[in-house]
């Protein structure tokens, strides 16, 4: 048994030190909706960095990294949302020492000024962050194990921001009587108050293991 035993220890530390010098072949895409309108973004990805800029076109581009064995599958509904979800063949040994090419750990999406009506940003481990924009109905960010940052972006009805194990910093464009907030906090430190009622927008914001600091600015 104990023979058996090292034998299966020395055969997956040999793949081990045989992988430790390979390197993942990604290759970089771009993705832009033709012949479609858009209306909303909703990408649930894992492990990935969202960065969130200005379009120089006034087109929606989404720029990514994939390889034979880490993909997404990216659509447009018939109602015109963009989704945009992780897809994986790995199996747990595909994952020991292979190193990924350089950037492609980063999802850059282009948003143009024309406003959207919802945008949902969800991953793990990397951090999202956001430019100024407006949503004229729901922004929703979720993150486990990075950051999120936004600076002056606004929404019609509602803003969620939830996270885990990464700090919520940001400044919503509005004044503080605009909304009714909610803001649930574990491990960590607020500057928003638990509850607070009257606003016609609602703003929710949870954290467990990490700070928030978000800031109210009227225009």
């Amino acid at each position: 048994m104990k023979k058996k035993l090292c034998l299966v220890l020395t055969i997956v530390l040999l793949a081990g030190s045989l992988s430790a010098c390979a390197d993942e072949a990604f290759e970089e895409k771009s993705y832009t909706p033709e012949g479609v309108k858009v209306n909303g973004i909703d990408i649930q990805v894992t492990d990935r960095e969202i960065l969130v800029v200005p379009s120089d076109d006034e087109q929606i581009h989404i720029d990514y990294w994939e390889s034979a064995k880490e993909f997404y599958d990216i659509s447009v509904s018939d109602s015109g949302i963009l989704t945009m979800v992780s897809q994986s063949d790995k199996d747990w040994t595909d994952y020991i020492g292979v190193r990924k090419s350089a950037g492609a750990d980063q999802i850059t999406v282009q948003i143009p000024d024309a406003p959207l009506s919802t945008l949902t940003l969800c991953t793990t481990q990397e951090n999202i962050s956001l430019p100024t924009l407006t949503v004229t109905d729901q922004l929703i960010l979720s993150n486990n194990g990075g950051d999120i940052s936004f600076e002056n972006v606004s929404a019609a009805n509602t803003i969620t921001v939830e996270n885990k194990n990464g700090d919520i910093v940001g400044t919503i464009a509005g004044s503080y009587d605009d909304y009714t907030i909610t803001c649930t906090i574990k491990k960590g430190e607020s500057n928003l108050p638990e509850e607070k009622s009257g606003g016609s927008k609602t703003l929710t914001a949870i954290n467990n293991n990490g700070d928030i600091d978000i800031e109210l600015i009227s225009e």
